[in-house]
């Protein structure tokens, strides 16, 4: 293996949670793609108009936000993160397969904000019980488990492609007119921006035709060994309360060696008391903010939780912005490609960060997450900079397209390994650097789509541009930050029973 054999050791002892956790980000991945593309069927399902089904989107994007602010609250324990994956994950494939049964676009909503909800869970808990149980060697396996976010956003739009309407799906007297717009309308629907599309007069009301209701039960049954597979671990850990009453497994030497180890806060120096409260364990956004974590805590401590999140803001709205508008970006003069051809340039943008979460899962071992960062940040910056240079040319848009979608891919998990580990595996870096990366990706769309509304494509650039120089400045405050962070005391390092080395000798799967 490419992998030295501690690592591939540590791997093999937690091969059933880490398969879990990655298939679960599958499914992650197979709810968040599959909107976009199916949006103009369900319109005709629920009979409702091209502004109405939009905020659909908002319903399902503001609970993934919140279900990634609230998801720390159900991961105090491996028992509650673990039952919490199954309800969400199990959601997911109920949400399938309750969509084709929506007629009503306030019902729908509904369903899609159960959907983020439990899409923000996956995120928040997937992200930190990776982290717990690697630490310091978590790089690679976020790198893996990102990747199957991408496979899953890529293959629901292929499920769905074949049961998409070729015509508008509400026959009605002005059906000839909105079918030969259809496609266009298709791959300009961008959320949160109707108007962009109030000018196409689809009808409302007639015979509904569609057979996007086989894609959604197709995705249902995808995804339905997912849950079966949390369940199995949950079983596996004797956390299933049916069988509650069976005796817990005996301990293993190295579990037993840290079972026993000494870890009473009274034999500690009250300096170090303080120290570790102010570096606290990982918890939900809320309890994050309570007092009682800021006390002995450094500025530093809060600087680089501040400077991590905005890089993830900065990169995710990136991800966010480019993929709803490059079309819209491309069919407006000076390029005016032709639509189908446009239609090509968010396919290629996702396959790359596909490929390039792909790529990065061997170079994350060879290579320090700082430095994966600083790559990506860079590669952002210059492959704007380049678009803007070349941009009245298609070949470019495309090589662009392709470029920023290898840059920004690894961008997420290798900020992720990097700030916890600057932070000794404490802290809250998962949940704030969660939450800043979802608060990113809503916040960017409606501010690029409001700007190009009044200035016009060529501000799509010139916006990422901008976003790239401030998420390269907040990484080189992170990196200020990181020199300045106190670096753990050696008395602390004996005298804590959670500090990083203990896991790297042992790589149990905590309980």
């Amino acid at each position: 293996m490419w992998w030295d054999e501690r690592v591939s050791a540590r791997f093999r002892r937690n091969l059933q949670p880490t398969l879990t956790y990655w298939s679960v980000f599958f499914s992650f991945g197979l709810c968040i793609a599959f909107l976009g593309p199916t949006l103009l069927d369900l319109r005709c399902q629920t009979q409702s108009s091209l502004s109405q089904i939009t905020w659909v989107f908002f319903s399902q994007q503001f609970c993934l936000l919140l279900g990634s602010c609230l998801g720390g609250v159900f991961k105090r324990t491996l028992a509650q993160s673990l039952f919490a994956l199954f309800a969400s994950s199990l959601a997911i494939s109920l949400v399938f397969a309750i969509i084709p049964l929506c007629h009503n676009v306030v019902v729908l909503a509904v369903v899609m904000a159960v959907a983020g909800l439990a899409m923000g869970c996956i995120d928040t808990i997937s992200n930190m019980q990776l982290v717990k149980i690697y630490q310091k060697d978590s790089a690679i396996f976020l790198q893996a488990l990102h990747f199957f976010v991408g496979f899953g956003a890529l293959l629901s739009p292929l499920i769905a492609d074949p049961f998409l309407s070729d015509t508008n799906c509400i026959l009605s007297n002005s059906t000839a007119n909105a079918s030969s717009n259809l496609p266009h309308i298709r791959k300009s629907l961008v959320p949160h921006h109707p108007g962009n599309l109030s000018h196409y007069d689809l009808p409302m009301k007639g015979m509904v035709v569609t057979r996007v209701s086989y894609a959604f039960w197709i995705m249902a049954l995808i995804n339905l060994p997912v849950p079966i597979a949390v369940f199995f671990l949950l079983y596996k850990e004797r956390m299933v309360p049916c069988f509650s009453s069976s005796s817990h497994p005996l301990l293993s030497a190295d579990e037993l060696a840290l079972e026993t180890r000494p870890t009473e806060k009274d034999e500690l120096p009250p300096s170090l008391q303080r120290a570790q409260v102010a570096a606290g364990g990982h918890d939900d956004l809320l309890s994050c903010c309570q007092s009682k974590n800021f006390r002995g805590a450094s500025y530093t401590y809060f600087a680089v939780h501040i400077t991590g999140a905005l890089v993830l803001f900065m990169t995710d709205g990136i991800v966010g912005e480019y993929s709803g508008f490059i079309y819209s970006y491309a069919v407006e003069e000076p390029l005016s490609v032709v639509h189908k051809v446009a239609g090509y340039l968010p396919s290629l943008f996702w396959a790359f960060i596909t490929l390039g979460r792909l790529i990065s899962i061997p170079v994350s071992y060879r290579m320090k997450p700082a430095t994966m960062v600083f790559i990506n940040v860079v590669g952002v910056l210059i492959t704007f900079l380049l678009l803007l240079i070349f941009s009245s040319s298609v070949v470019f848009l495309f090589v662009g397209t392709a470029s920023l979608g290898l840059f920004l891919s690894s961008t997420f998990p290798s900020m992720l390994a990097y700030t916890e580990d600057i932070l000794q595996y404490k802290g809250c870096a998962t949940t704030v650097l969660v939450t800043g990366a979802g608060i990113g990706e809503m916040v960017l769309q409606l501010l690029v789509g409001s700007i190009i509304h009044e200035q016009g494509s060529y501000s799509f650039l010139v916006c990422g541009m901008i976003f790239g120089g401030l998420a390269f400045t907040f990484y080189a405050l992170l990196l200020f930050f990181h020199r300045m962070y106190p670096k753990p005391s050696s008395a602390l390092d004996e005298a804590s029973p959670d500090k990083p080395a203990a896991m790297d000798d042992t790589g149990q799967y905590q309980r």
